[in-house]
């Protein structure tokens, strides 16, 4: 499908000076393309200069091939909408007035709705399940509820482009799944391009079609997900230091506990994962094993453990392991079983949870 949004050797900042430079990247209808990057990189600042509201340092931003600065007002809101996490406070204005603003660009001077634009808005305020909110102040609704009478604002521009700015921001975790759940759709519907900025990677691995990673001075990858998110270059894009990043899960560990390992976890299955953190979070280190490396068990293990004895994915442990594991078990104070039930697969575990005789704890207490 045909670019809607493109940006060619654009740099970005203000007073004259880039904050960013030769940014180039395009955004298609049915798309939703993800900025990504770490706090004062240019992400606001490059989706300002996009949507108009700052003037490029250099370069230029085009919708459907024609130069945005070439555009009227009145056309340029028209084709674009844009979202901030501005919070806009508006006296005597229910959450329906709110959205009837977006309809403005079609109106005269006057700003006089007409029966088709009322049930624009009308529509627009229903796309986003917001129909109980229509007479409510919209200074007296929640954040969430904020955020969707924002998005059927710039719904009722009848926009080809919405640019948002951190829409998940000040959300608890149902309104940010609901919030996106929304876009998601109304990309697929409307044939909407969709360019935003969110802080949440697990989010933007998941809904993103386009990950755009901005780097200080310019841009980093893009690609797809699968493309961006790589353990090595997130950590190099947020120059973290301590911690890590899993790939997989989309998620973050703390650093690990350093120090001779005191408690020995046998885990698996997703089942020691709770323990190992509730470990770092005491400032215990604790060794781990044995685990397979394709083990749900494995990516917070590694992160967290002091010390941990793992095998080949799809591989059974072998008395080499084991005799590691028991060496690894004997130095720690005590050990703690996390599976419920052990299985042939794991056949050298419950020799392990055997051989702990004395040390055996119940993980619960500690």
């Amino acid at each position: 499908m045909k670019e809607c949004l493109e940006a060619k050797n654009l740099s970005a900042g203000y007073d004259g000076k880039a904050l960013l430079e030769q940014v180039t990247l395009s955004v298609r209808r049915g798309e939703i393309a993800v900025l990504i990057g770490p706090n004062g990189a240019g992400k606001s600042t490059l989706l300002k200069t996009l949507a108009r509201q700052l003037a490029p340092v250099a370069g230029a931003v085009y919708l459907d091939g024609r130069a945005i600065h070439q555009l009227s007002g009145q056309e340029m809101a028209r084709r674009l909408a844009i979202v901030t996490t501005e919070r806009i406070s508006p006296e005597l204005m229910t959450c329906a007035d709110v959205v009837r603003t977006g309809r403005y660009p079609y109106t005269g001077r006057f700003g006089l709705l007409s029966g088709a634009d009322e049930a624009i808005a009308a529509a627009a305020l229903a796309s986003v399940h917001g129909e109980d909110l229509a007479d409510r102040p919209f200074a007296c609704i929640s954040d969430g509820q904020r955020q969707r009478v924002l998005l059927a604002r710039a719904l009722c521009q009848q926009p080809e482009v919405i640019v948002l700015d951190e829409p998940t921001s000040f959300l608890d975790i149902r309104h940010k799944i609901e919030m996106l759940e929304i876009l998601r759709r109304l990309v697929k519907e409307q044939q909407l391009a969709v360019v935003m900025s969110l802080h949440e990677l697990d989010l933007a691995q998941r809904i993103a079609d386009t990950v755009i990673c901005i780097q200080e001075g310019g841009m980093g990858r893009i690609g797809t997900p699968e493309q961006v998110f790589d353990a090595d270059y997130i950590r190099s894009l947020y120059q973290l230091e301590k911690g890590s990043y899993d790939p997989l899960f989309g998620g973050t560990e703390l650093e690990a506990v350093k120090g001779a390992p005191r408690v020995f976890v046998i885990g698996g299955g997703g089942s020691g994962i709770p323990l190992y953190r509730k470990l770092q979070r005491q400032g215990v280190p604790f060794g781990a094993g044995i685990l397979p490396r394709n083990d749900l068990d494995y990516p917070v293990a590694k992160a967290l453990a002091a010390a941990l004895v793992e095998v080949p994915p799809y591989q059974l442990a072998g008395e080499a392991d084991l005799a590691r594991a028991r060496q690894l078990m004997e130095r720690c104070e005590k050990v703690v079983c996390t599976v419920e039930a052990f299985g042939p697969c794991n056949d050298c575990c419950a020799r392990l949870w055997a051989l702990a005789g004395a040390k055996q704890a119940d993980w619960r207490t500690l």
